[in-house]
């Protein structure tokens, strides 16, 4: 008799069961709260890449205009265009004939680059005006500079006049929120490293004469 009269309740409590609904808002709000989350923190990170980008582009701008007029920010940029290689049996070509004149008349020292280092005085001016808008986590060393050889620029004896790059170099743009541990509670798997590569930008501009004067 008792088996027979709590077998009727146990089929009536499961029946009970699966037509249940309450707490089907907090499951559902529990699988859609991470997606949200995850867009959400994604729009403000990457709007602050954004910001970021466009105060480096402004900082690299700085940069190479400062470069520009400063003595070299690396080591053995020359300071004077000297005579490139004579073939034997020709007549060397005299001082002040422009570079761009043909052949081998000025020198081609090839493209000289380095990385930026506070001991350079040019570098440490550079920095002091460009680091407010560069990310907080950059330093120096993310500036790269180089000086390139053109045949347009200068003449035979002259201010060696190279044309001057600057651009951002090492530089990982780092996440401020849990957007990675989001992405990976949602995906179910790791999302590799908090950081991401800062997009690559660089600017360029001839040089001014940097043998004269104490600032170029």
């Amino acid at each position: 008799m008792i088996e027979k009269h709590i077998i009727p309740q146990l089929r009536f409590r499961c029946r009970q069961f699966l037509r249940e609904e309450n707490g089907t808002t907090l499951l559902e709000m529990a699988l859609i709260l991470p997606v949200f989350l995850l867009v959400f923190i994604g729009l403000v990170e990457f709007g602050r890449m954004g910001a970021e980008y466009v105060m480096a582009d402004k900082a690299l701008q700085l940069a190479a205009r400062t470069a520009a007029t400063r003595p070299a920010a690396c080591p053995g940029v020359p300071n004077l265009n000297m005579r490139g290689v004579v073939p034997a049996g020709t007549t060397p070509p005299r001082f002040g004939t422009m570079c761009s004149a043909g052949g081998t008349v000025c020198a081609n020292p090839g493209t000289i680059t380095c990385s930026g280092d506070l001991t350079n005085p040019t570098v440490a001016e550079i920095w002091a005006a460009t680091s407010v808008l560069m990310p907080t986590y950059a330093t120096p060393a993310n500036l790269s500079f180089s000086y390139s050889f053109d045949s347009n620029l200068g003449f035979l004896g002259g201010p060696y006049v190279p044309v001057v790059t600057v651009e951002i170099q090492n530089l990982n743009f780092i996440f401020t929120t849990p957007l990675t541990g989001l992405a990976a509670l949602y995906g179910g798997g790791p999302v590799p490293g908090a950081t991401l590569p800062f997009p690559a930008m660089s600017t360029s501009i001839p040089a001014e004469d940097l043998a004269l004067g104490e600032n170029g």
